[in-house]
């Protein structure tokens, strides 16, 4: 196999191409110590702020896709074949301001301008997407950009008003989509790329198939597809992720496809591009996945992801045992699948062996009558880390509950069902003390912990409290109460 030993991409209008990367230097980093664009601020080096935001043009399928991520925890080697694009590409070959920098003058959006470089990408890859934008859609995409001083109110109106100012079509990004297109296409030659800096090593497989091989080979490799959670291992804590083997890149790792049976996903499809299909057979899904972080994160985060790194407080987890989802994992050429809820087998320790990865997700086609919930208690409403989550699926026959499938994640060392609450449920009565016994029954099902999250007693009396919700939102006609998600 020819191996390729530099990182290439554009940044702006620049190619660059780069030999010396260590696995933990981040693009932040690069474009503001060694290209001096300094318009990119660093705040939080966690992916919360936003005061980071770039945007990222790459080539899926053959499309070229621009998303707005977060420049600190996103590693430079993962940017093979992309466009990079920084704050100081968005002004006019005059110098003029573009249109969502003026509208953000023009209606007063920004007091001290750190946060207001990330808030202008973020409103200009929603401007470039949907130019007509309803409130709501515009403090979805700001959900990943905190603002201490200005609030969102002016903000919102500048994205507003955008449009009224310029044209997307207009735009440079789209006036040269063809031709960046064919020259991200040329660096992007389908060969394997190993760069290092000293002992820090970097590979990006040519396939799935290479990636299969390279973890038979280096089955103590990091892998890396969004780095929502590795690039916290580098900037918070400092640690030698090296080797680093990057799957971001990989087009068959975002396969995403309905059949009759299941929504087959690869490991790599994004919070972002789940979505839609996700929602489509699960409406309750909706909002759960809008408090999954914000925009930039659930841009670069990844399913496979979530499940792989086994965190007993990932949000997804819990609706995947609830539903019923399978996993694909690979070794070499051999392949094995197991329901998520057996993945998990202790804190730290997941049914994965070495040089084993994650390679695709199925989820169950929806079946009738059966009722579902997904919900998420932080501190914070969004981009917050989950004090529990919870997910349900109830099948309800003739008033009658048949089949209860209920996960709960910040409950345990892993994500797990509540076996004895299902018990409870199972052949009971649709009614509202059916659902205060169980709640009653997780008790023998969960002793969690308390943390700077949340306390135990919280933790379990939210959790029994979900069931009394979940109750009162699909009981039959007119719900007494009801409940925001």
């Amino acid at each position: 196999m020819t191996i390729r030993d530099h990182v290439r991409f554009v940044l702006n209008a620049q190619e660059i191409a780069r030999a010396d990367i260590a696995a933990t230097d981040t693009l932040l980093d690069f474009i503001r110590n060694d290209r001096r664009l300094t318009g990119t601020k660093e705040g939080c080096a966690e992916g919360d702020c936003g005061a980071c935001t770039v945007l990222v043009g790459r080539l899926q399928n053959g499309v070229l896709r621009y998303q707005p991520v977060n420049a600190c925890i996103q590693l430079l080697a993962s940017l093979d074949a992309c466009h990079v694009v920084t704050i100081e590409y968005l002004s006019g070959p005059d110098g003029r301001l573009h249109a969502v920098q003026q509208a953000m003058v023009e209606h007063h959006a920004s007091q001290c301008g750190f946060c207001t470089p990330g808030f202008v990408m973020a409103l200009y890859a929603l401007w470039m997407a949907n130019p007509d934008p309803t409130e709501t859609e515009i403090e979805t995409a700001l959900q990943g950009n905190l603002c201490r001083c200005t609030g969102y109110e002016p903000i919102i109106r500048a994205a507003q008003a955008a449009t009224a100012l310029g044209s997307p079509a207009e735009d440079s990004l789209n006036r040269e989509r063809a031709e960046m297109s064919a020259r991200l296409a040329a660096l992007g030659d389908g060969r394997r790329v190993e760069v290092a800096r000293g002992q820090s090593r970097c590979i990006l497989p040519a396939s799935v198939d290479d990636l299969a091989a390279i973890l038979v080979d280096t089955p103590d490799a990091t892998l890396v597809a969004g780095a929502t959670d590795v690039g916290l291992w580098v900037t918070k804590f400092l640690r030698d992720i090296s080797p680093v083997v990057f799957l971001g890149h990989l087009d068959a790792l975002r396969r995403l496809e309905v059949t009759d049976q299941g929504i087959e996903m690869g490991a790599g499809v994004s919070y972002t591009d789940s979505h839609a299909t996700l929602c489509a057979d699960y409406p309750h899904l909706d909002a759960f996945w809008n408090r999954i972080a914000g925009w930039q994160i659930r841009n670069m985060g990844t399913i496979g992801g979530n499940v792989a790194n086994g965190s007993p407080i990932g949000d997804t987890p819990p609706v995947l045992i609830a539903l019923g989802a399978t996993i694909t994992l690979r070794k070499g050429d051999a392949r094995r699948n197991l329901p998520v809820e057996d993945f998990f087998v202790e804190y730290g320790k997941q049914d994965r062996a070495p040089g084993e990865f994650l390679e695709s997700l199925t989820v169950p086609r929806p079946a009738p009558g059966h009722l579902h919930a997904a919900y998420k208690i932080s501190k914070r409403r969004d981009e917050d880390i989950s004090s529990t989550c919870a997910a349900f699926n109830i099948r309800v026959e003739a008033d009658r509950i048949t089949e209860a499938r209920i996960a709960f994640g910040g409950m345990a060392g892993t994500p797990k069902r509540a076996t004895h609450a299902e018990a409870a449920l199972t052949g009971q009565a649709w009614s509202a003390s059916s659902f205060d016994a169980a709640a009653a029954a997780l008790a023998e099902d969960f002793a969690p912990l308390s943390d700077w999250r949340a306390s135990a007693e919280y933790r379990m009396q939210s959790s029994q409290n979900l069931f009394r919700r979940f109750w009162l939102e699909h009981q039959h006609g007119d719900a007494p109460v009801r409940l925001s998600a």
